[in-house]
């Protein structure tokens, strides 16, 4: 079964415009897939394969002249020592749309573009469906636990896939290829409790102190294996915004997974409605909300401008969204009631930050559109992006 991806429109057009189309986000989210779908007469080749793999390594110019033009490379990172090459060949010809380049590792891919692609590819995400994706297809479920749930990766859904059985084979698939892949870990035992403590700390301000206390490493490794989760589209910190309002602006960024299907797996939880009386359930629903501004962001070929404001006193703002000139400010409320009281922290950034009352919202779980004197109230299922 086949899910239209959004990003899809934005593929087509850069591909007319650069010679050589990137493509990154975590396995699975369906990268190849959707390069294959789009771009039907172009061959497709896998560095994956050890047989190709090896062609590109020893003998980089007949992979070139074999594969010219109108070719997907998919897990390209593998043989980084080919974009030398590739920068060659596409430079001598200076065609739009001759490669198309998937990875899943960001941070060898994106070394290897920065040292010979600069400036001749295009950079695209692509992350697990959305939920306007999802909807658009029907598959949407009405449960907001169920969506927490079972997450996006799209072979859940194409396959029918039970999440128990998908997400611990990912893991250990992920640890086991791609995590040796970009680093040495002695014991993986720790890597693993590593990653369960991060799912923890979904929504926390990050301190790596203390996760590397309870994982029983060094604060510096803690720091290394944070960028690998994050090379590898598996987490990723939002910023705060601190714009010199005053001092007293808490600075520490907080730390979200960009799929939460795969958190409730590392957190032990086995059904949706384990979510519902869960301690997390609140920040589960709120790093659900903010993927889909990331989202939203990266499927028009964007990376959204997305912070958090928190003071010293404890009020905070969850989420804002910075378009241009102008900020938006975001409470998420995972509660079907909505509360006046859910505005205090957008009133007080508001006053700092200049922001009028019709760019403050709050987005709670409950089914009632509101427009109050301090801001908007926004049912989340009738808020799809895309």
């Amino acid at each position: 079964m086949w899910i239209n991806r959004t990003l899809s429109s934005k593929l087509r057009q850069l591909a007319t415009k650069f010679p050589v189309v990137t493509l990154t986000g975590p396995r699975q989210s369906g990268k190849s897939s959707l390069l294959k779908k789009e771009f039907p007469d172009y061959k497709y080749v896998s560095l994956e394969n050890i047989d190709t793999r090896d062609f590109a390594l020893s003998d980089p110019l007949g992979f070139i002249k074999t594969y010219p033009e109108n070719v997907i490379i998919d897990e390209a990172q593998r043989v980084p020592s080919l974009f030398s090459y590739l920068q060659t060949h596409v430079d001598e010809f200076d065609k739009p749309g001759m490669y198309l380049l998937a990875g899943s590792q960001n941070f060898h891919l994106m070394e290897a573009i920065d040292q010979s692609l600069a400036g001749r590819t295009a950079l695209l995400t692509l992350l697990p469906l959305s939920r306007a994706e999802l909807n658009a297809a029907g598959l949407l479920n009405n449960e907001i636990n169920a969506q927490i749930f079972f997450g996006f990766y799209p072979r859940i859904y194409s396959m029918d896939i039970d999440p128990l059985d998908f997400y611990p084979a990912y893991i250990s698939t992920y640890v086991e290829r791609d995590v040796r892949a970009m680093i040495k870990i002695g014991d993986l035992n720790k890597f693993i409790k590593f990653i369960r403590l991060c799912a923890g700390r979904i929504g926390q301000l990050l301190n790596m102190a203390a996760i590397a206390t309870e994982t029983g490493v060094s604060i510096p490794t803690i720091d290394s294996w944070l960028s690998i989760l994050e090379a590898s589209y598996i987490v990723y910190r939002l910023e705060p915004n601190f714009n010199n309002y005053n001092k007293r602006i808490v600075k520490t960024p907080k730390i979200y997974f960009y799929d939460t299907g795969l958190a409730c797996n590392l957190l032990g939880i086995t059904s949706p409605d384990q979510i519902e009386t869960h301690f997390l359930r609140g920040a589960l629903f709120e790093n659900l909300v903010i993927n889909q501004f990331v989202k939203d962001g990266l499927n028009a070929g964007r990376r959204p401008d997305l912070s958090f404001w928190r003071d010293s006193a404890g009020l905070e703002v969850d989420l804002i969204h910075t378009k241009g000139m102008d900020q938006f400010g975001y409470e998420i409320k995972s509660g079907l009631t909505f509360n006046p009281d859910f505005f205090k922290g957008l009133k007080k950034w508001s006053i700092l930050s200049s922001t009028p009352p019709d760019r403050l919202n709050v987005i709670y779980a409950g089914d009632e559109w509101l427009k109050t004197s301090s801001g908007n109230v926004i049912p989340f299922q009738a808020f799809l992006c895309n």
